[in-house]
């Protein structure tokens, strides 16, 4: 009806004749619905794995937050040379340790274990998804204190915390500060993880304001309201140290990471997420650094 009306209107209140007004009604009725059907069908083929996908994970005993999932070797490859970009390292310092995070057996064995203890869904496969930047960045940087707030099961903490340990056997020392109002979370940070950092529990905002540390890189990952990050920017920024390195983990939907670095005369980036074999379509890392000639 909508193209019978938009040819009407065309005509600009000219007299339409009963000839042409017939041939009108009749083409609609024999184009339109192959038309719907062709461009129906088209938008349904960029979706159809995943809806195929879907199908099969509703039936699995696996996770229904935060999910597991390794990410497209392309959209790797497009994370790299960003951190690359923002650590001002080589594309090739950057690869090895997406690729030392992506491969670490040793990491995923101890998490997978602490999940069945933890009673988890027994479907559930650890990966590590966009948290393979957080740890590339953390290996770039050797932070000598990182500060993560909203912790839940804690696989983010696990891998920052692991970063901490490779870069100890570099010789470099660093602590780990996750924030959670939550008190039962963060069980998969377990020895020897937990030697290299702790949970604060309570509010993310009262625990920040009471860290008296200087702050080398800070995630955001709690109340994903955007006030409350945006509070969590403004409490942590007397706190960071020149170099500072700030992760967003809601810069997907929200522009106060953006923003805030605009104001506080930071550089911006968001590095978006490309889940492989999910049908989740993924979030990213907004990430706010200081340039080099800054």
């Amino acid at each position: 009806m909508n193209i019978i009306i938009n040819h009407i209107r065309s005509f600009n209140r000219r007299r339409l004749t009963r000839r042409h007004l017939k041939k009108t009604l009749v083409g609609a009725r024999l184009w339109r619905p192959k038309r719907i059907y062709r461009r129906y069908m088209l938008a349904q083929s960029y979706y159809r794995p995943q809806l195929k996908m879907i199908k099969s994970w509703a039936f699995k005993d696996t996770e229904y937050s935060n999910f597991y999932y390794d990410l497209k070797i392309l959209n790797i490859e497009h994370m790299t040379h960003a951190i690359s970009v923002i650590t001002n390292l080589e594309h090739k310092i950057i690869a090895r340790y997406i690729e030392e995070i992506r491969t670490d057996d040793w990491l995923k064995k101890l998490i997978l274990k602490n999940l069945k203890s933890s009673d988890y869904p027994k479907d559930t496969k650890v990966e590590f998804a966009r948290r393979i930047g957080w740890y590339a960045i953390a290996r770039a940087i050797k932070p000598k204190v990182i500060v993560e707030t909203g912790v839940h099961n804690g696989v983010g903490a696990c891998v920052l915390t692991r970063a901490l340990m490779k870069n100890s056997e570099e010789g470099i020392l660093g602590e780990y500060f996750g924030t959670d109002i939550d008190e039962s979370a963060g069980q998969l940070l377990t020895s020897p993880l937990s030697d290299y950092g702790k949970i604060l529990y309570g509010d993310s905002i009262k625990s920040l304001g009471k860290l008296n540390y200087t702050i080398d890189l800070f995630i955001n990952d709690s109340d994903h309201s955007e006030t409350y990050e945006q509070q969590e920017y403004e409490i942590v920024n007397e706190k960071l140290s020149s170099n500072a390195i700030i992760l967003g983990d809601n810069s997907h939907v929200t522009d106060k990471l953006s923003k805030f670095s605009l104001k506080t005369n930071r550089k911006f980036i968001f590095i978006p997420e490309k889940p492989k074999d999910h049908w989740y379509p993924g979030a990213g890392i907004g990430v706010s650094y200081i340039h080099p000639q800054n």
